[in-house]
Order: structure tokens, then C-alpha cells, then sequence
């Protein structure tokens, strides 16, 4: 069985997972890439580094964001959000967007990509100590799908 998720299922898959895929496009070329984000119900906030991930979005600030679970090929979630991206420089934001970063619930193993403290995992006592550039999406839509060919009962 195919479906559309709900706006609280899609939010419930946003919420649960680390890793998403950013797509980008400059004029002249796509880019997908894998990147840890966090969700606040309203944003997608992310850290990186300077590179062509930031010199696209500079020129195209409009970026599509894909999260899923993938249990099986025939028992799957996904969700797809479309929006702005916005690099955070005030820093009254900008903290605001670490803390959501620095509370997700890593697993004890990660990648140092999902570390943005370099005391990890303890909080920096002063959050102007973290290096890099803190991303914002603001969403302006977003829809889900999932597949349960499975049967037995879902979940979902």
C-alpha cells in the first residue's frame, strides 16, 4: 500500500532522523548532498563549512530537503521539504539554532560531522566558540509518502 503521510507523521519523520540530503541548484548545475540537521517543527538548521554546497546557495538560496526510513524496499517513509535557506550571522540566532543542533539525541558512535563542538559531547560553555556556518531552512512546504507492502501491521 502507497500513502501520503500526515502533517504530524511527516514532522514525526523529520524529528527522528540525523542525516537528511540537501538539494541545490545554481543555474547551471544540481547538487544533492548528505548533511546532520536538526528539525524545530518550523526549520531545518544545519552546520557546515565553507565550499560549493555554500557558494551555490549563496547564488540560489532556494533548496529542496529529503529525510526517509528505510526498513525494507517495500516498507518505507519520506518526506520532502521545499524552502529558503538562510546563513545565520546575528547571534541571537545563530545560538538559538546551535542549541537545537547541540540537543538532538546523537547515538554514543557518530561522525565528527554531527559534532559541532569540539568538546562533544558536552555543550561549549560559550556558544560563539563554535566554528563554522549555521544554516536555517525555512520551509515553505512539505510533503510526505510512505510504502507498506508488508502484511503485517505498520505502524505508521
Amino acid at each position: 500500500m502507497f500513502g501520503n503521510l500526515s502533517e504530524s507523521e511527516i514532522d514525526d519523520l523529520l524529528n527522528s532522523q540525523l542525516v537528511g540530503r540537501l538539494g541545490l541548484h545554481d543555474g547551471s548545475i544540481p547538487y544533492i548532498i548528505p548533511i546532520s540537521y536538526a528539525f524545530d517543527g518550523k526549520s531545518i538548521f544545519c552546520h557546515t563549512e565553507e565550499g560549493m554546497k555554500m557558494d551555490m546557495m549563496r547564488k540560489n538560496p532556494l533548496v529542496c530537503f529529503q529525510v526517509d526510513n528505510l526498513e525494507n524496499l517495500s516498507r518505507w517513509r519520506s518526506v520532502i521539504c521545499w524552502g529558503n535557506a538562510i546563513e545565520l550571522t546575528s547571534s541571537e540566532e545563530r545560538d538559538e539554532a546551535i542549541n537545537q543542533l547541540l540537543n538532538r539525541k546523537l547515538p554514543v558512535v557518530s561522525s565528527e560531522t554531527t559534532h559541532i563542538s569540539p568538546i562533544w559531547p558536552f555543550h561549549p560553555h560559550n556558544l560563539a566558540d563554535v566554528k563554522g556556518i549555521i544554516l536555517k531552512i525555512e520551509i515553505s512546504k512539505k510533503t510526505g509518502r510512505f510504502e507498506n507492502s508488508e502484511s503485517f501491521n505498520s505502524g505508521y
